[in-house]
């Protein structure tokens, strides 16, 4: 039978106890209960609260944030070239767009959008206006970015914040560095850290790394490792970089079995974001800046 933590007494239909929403360890029967029982709980509350932190923080993604393109239903990488369309806030990888390009350009048709064929706008505002009023938080984030390209840093965090609070890992990037730089906001460590790292969660394998550095910086190997192997797991290259470094030291700071699962996990990643539109696109861009 559970009980109050505090007072003693038992759970029954008329007393309902609430669980401590840090640790998930103790019941109370009362606010009184719980504020008479903080002094006694604090420090285990603390250390459970870290440990089902860590069991969030250090969760492989099944993705990054940057998912699938949806007409290829290939991973889009963050090594290469992508764009989010206004009109139906997806991410389309390169292949696909210069796939549409070109098609158009044969035939001379209208430029549309790669997915929901909707003529492109010329007005950001406007093509970002009805995603919004969805609630969208791509279209959320994608004005907050044109707001802080603009130096518009107050518009710029309203809207970047909204996008956060609708999960987007992106935009909890952003929010990150401009609460590191101070823009729009007064700088504040903690809440840069806790934005970089729900962006990790997110899946932002940049915003993994950055953590991995942090962690480095601070003197914490063992932490700066985890965070670099679900980078390198998810096909980024610096974070596969730090790891080899860390292995060739010897160490200790990553073990051979980890570095060798890195490896193929890395490998495996890239190679899921490859296919001859891409290269082709690839090819194309090379091109042009020759």
């Amino acid at each position: 039978m559970m009980c109050c933590a505090s007072c003693g007494i038992a759970g029954a239909d008329d007393i309902k106890l609430k669980k401590c929403t840090a640790c998930y360890l103790v019941r109370y029967c009362s606010v009184k209960c719980q504020k008479d029982h903080r002094s006694k709980h604090k420090r285990g509350c603390k250390k459970r609260a870290a440990e089902l932190r860590d069991e969030i923080l250090f969760k492989q993604p099944e993705i990054s944030s940057l998912g699938d393109c949806p007409i290829c239903l290939l991973p889009v990488s963050f090594e290469q070239h992508r764009s989010v369309v206004e009109c139906c806030s997806n991410m389309i990888c390169y292949g696909c767009e210069y796939a549409n390009f070109a098609r158009e350009a044969k035939e001379l048709l209208e430029h549309k959008c790669p997915f929901c064929r909707h003529p492109v706008r010329k007005s950001h505002e406007k093509a970002d206006l009805n995603s919004m009023k969805r609630n969208d938080p791509v279209a959320m984030r994608e004005m907050g970015m044109h707001h802080y390209n603009k130096g518009d840093y107050k518009s710029a965090f309203e809207y970047l914040s909204k996008a956060a609070g609708l999960g987007d890992a992106d935009a909890h990037c952003s929010l990150s560095n401009m609460y590191q730089e101070g823009q729009g906001v007064q700088k504040d460590e903690k809440k840069q850290l806790y934005h970089l790292e729900e962006a990790a969660i997110g899946g932002h394998t940049i915003a993994r790394h950055n953590l991995g550095c942090k962690e480095w910086e601070n003197g914490r190997p063992e932490r700066a490792m985890k965070h670099f192997i679900i980078a390198a797991n998810m096909g980024y290259d610096k974070s596969l970089d730090n790891l080899r470094e860390a292995y060739r030291k010897g160490k200790g700071y990553v073990s051979k079995q980890d570095f060798a699962a890195a490896l193929c996990a890395h490998q495996a990643a890239v190679d899921a974001t490859k296919s001859p539109q891409r290269d082709e696109a690839e090819a194309f861009l090379l091109k042009l800046k020759v």
